[in-house]
């Protein structure tokens, strides 16, 4: 009995009730070892990944503020030019209508000292 025991033991590879398959060729299979997971996924406790979320958040929070003060300055430059150019335009109509009367009143001088 004593050489039983000196012989080596050989586990079983892990299969369905211990059976190993007879192919040789034939890798043995494994659990999906699963590499796309997201990091949320991946973070071990509900709290970190609840940190995660509240990051994210804030960040496009951020994000949608800083959007919002970028179209309030454009909308404000816009403002600015159309009253520049509305005050040009009032500038040279002002100027026409000046030269209209100016032709007017020197029309009527000439046309006093003839008649």
């Amino acid at each position: 009995m004593e050489s039983s025991e000196s012989i080596p033991v050989i586990p079983l590879a892990s299969s369905s009730n211990g059976r190993v398959s007879s192919k040789s060729w034939k890798p043995l299979k494994s659990a999906t070892v699963r590499s796309h997971q997201s990091a949320g996924r991946k973070s071990k406790s509900w709290e970190d990944r609840m940190e995660m979320t509240k990051k994210a958040l804030s960040i496009k929070k951020l994000e949608v503020e800083l959007k919002a003060e970028k179209k309030e300055e454009m909308v404000r430059r816009k403002e600015v030019t159309m009253e520049r150019k509305k005050a040009a335009e009032e500038r040279q109509r002002l100027e026409e209508d000046k030269a209209k009367v100016g032709s007017y009143e020197i029309f009527g001088l000439l046309f006093r000292m003839l008649f």
